[in-house]
């Protein structure tokens, strides 16, 4: 979790000056669309901060009120932030909109080395962002990589309609405005992917079927487990919660039906990095015996 606060951090620093230098270069050389990219980077700043924020909470440990922790704060954060971005994406299109209507002023040249700059550095933090987002299996740290990817988008655009309007002033006019204009609709689209992927976690949807296999197998391969009947995980944070019905022989004893229990917990944690914690729920194997009943990890 540290690791993914420091990442945070620097995301912040580096959209924080890249936001103030494509603003103050992009009103000093009359692009709209560079100045959209600037509020755009800017508001990667405030998102950062809100991915920071929630990271530090998901963090505490589990408390009597809490006892999954708090991580659902980090899948929260994935979906303020998708809000937060759909209202910028829309204040950015609004307003380069308002402004496409209104005689351009030709823009200047050396708008272009900043967006270069922005495109470079939000390639890098990208690469950053997600490798180590897919690495901790942080929603929040992960949508800020795709907001990121989508400034390397909108960067994009808007270079291609700074560079129109800068090479062919008579044809393309107005291309660095509506390029603007382009930057808030792609900022939208992301909003609302961002905030669907948060959405699916806040609505206890299970991981994809290759994951749910992995648990079931886990839990077979512990000797005299005779199969396993239900099997269901859900994510509260950084990683998944596994509740698990489990089939033992139904003549056994009740401490020995727990020490299986706790056998499959604890292979399963130690098998999936990515699951916190197992609740087994034990229940007698239907046809008597393990034995004759046992199953598999390949057929259970």
């Amino acid at each position: 979790m540290r690791k993914a606060q420091r990442i945070a951090r620097t995301g912040m620093v580096v959209s924080g000056l890249l936001a103030a230098l494509k603003i103050a270069v992009g009103l000093a050389a009359h692009s709209a669309a560079v100045t959209a990219d600037g509020f755009e980077s800017a508001a990667d700043v405030f998102t950062s901060g809100l991915v920071l924020v929630g990271m530090t909470i998901a963090a505490r440990p589990a408390d009597e009120n809490h006892p999954y922790g708090h991580g659902r704060v980090e899948i929260l954060t994935g979906l303020l932030l998708g809000v937060i971005l759909f209202g910028a994406g829309a204040l950015i299109s609004v307003h380069a909109w308002i402004g496409a209507g209104q005689a351009p002023i030709p823009p200047h040249s050396y708008a272009v080395w900043v967006m270069l700059l922005s495109i470079v550095a939000k390639t890098w933090l990208v690469f950053m962002k997600y490798r180590h987002g897919k690495r901790l299996n942080s929603s929040a740290l992960k949508a800020d990589a795709a907001n990121d990817a989508v400034d390397i988008v909108s960067g994009l655009v808007a270079l291609s309609a700074l560079s129109l309007t800068l090479r062919m002033p008579d044809r393309f006019p107005k291309a660095d405005q509506y390029g603007a204009f382009v930057v808030g609709l792609i900022v939208i689209a992301t909003a609302i992917r961002v905030a669907y992927e948060a959405a699916i976690h806040l609505m206890d949807t299970m991981p994809d079927d290759d994951a749910m296999e992995d648990i079931r197998r886990a839990a077979a391969s512990v000797p005299d487990v005779a199969g396993i009947e239900k099997c269901f995980a859900r994510k509260t944070g950084l990683k998944y919660h596994v509740d698990l019905h489990l089939e033992v022989d139904p003549e056994i004893t009740v401490r020995a039906s727990h020490d299986i229990a706790q056998r499959v917990r604890e292979r399963v944690c130690q098998r999936l990095p990515w699951v916190a914690d197992v609740l087994v729920h034990v229940e007698p194997a239907p046809g008597g015996s393990a034995n004759g009943n046992h199953r598999t990890p390949e057929n259970y």
